[in-house]
């Protein structure tokens, strides 16, 4: 799904041109902020949640503008069924209200287990306590980008069709 205050047609971007987006994780207390490298993502920033969530939303929009982004990719958190549940609830409404600020299209991605495999490679790395906490919800951005920016460059089903 799309979100785009301008009235351009969405849809699935073509992984021929490179994009530069940010990934965005939005949890309760932290949003995970990562950057697109060419063919790949990296962590950039944490930003506290201010308790205004449109104050939230500005710098997400600053970071967009910061780094020339022409997306953003929200991760989605799905049921493991792959139903929206409450939580994706909750995280579609907020992409509705950040699309009002937020410049370019807003994209959510399926973050099934973003979080868990950050924390499996920061222990990986030997990350401990406190430090992976700080650190693991940019890493989770990172993941759902990365997720994002490989499925770019394979081919849809439909595509393989007509090949």
């Amino acid at each position: 799904m799309v979100w785009d205050r301008r009235s351009t047609p969405s849809g699935r971007p073509s992984g021929a041109e490179p994009v530069r987006a940010i990934g965005v994780d939005l949890g309760s207390k932290r949003i995970g902020v990562a950057l697109s490298a060419s063919t790949l993502a990296t962590p950039y920033e944490v930003v506290q949640r201010s308790g205004d969530k449109r104050r939230d939303h500005r710098r997400i929009a600053e970071l967009v503008d910061e780094a020339g982004a022409t997306v953003v990719v929200v991760g989605l958190p799905l049921s493991l069924d792959g139903s929206v549940g409450p939580a994706a609830e909750r995280v579609l409404d907020e992409i509705e209200a950040m699309a009002e600020v937020v410049p370019v299209p807003i994209e959510t991605w399926d973050e099934r287990l973003s979080t868990v495999t950050a924390e499996q490679s920061l222990r990986e790395q030997n990350v401990k306590g406190r430090a992976r906490r700080d650190v693991v919800d940019m890493v989770a951005a990172a993941v759902i980008l990365q997720a994002w920016m490989d499925s770019r460059d394979r081919p849809r089903a439909d595509e393989r069709e007509h090949a």
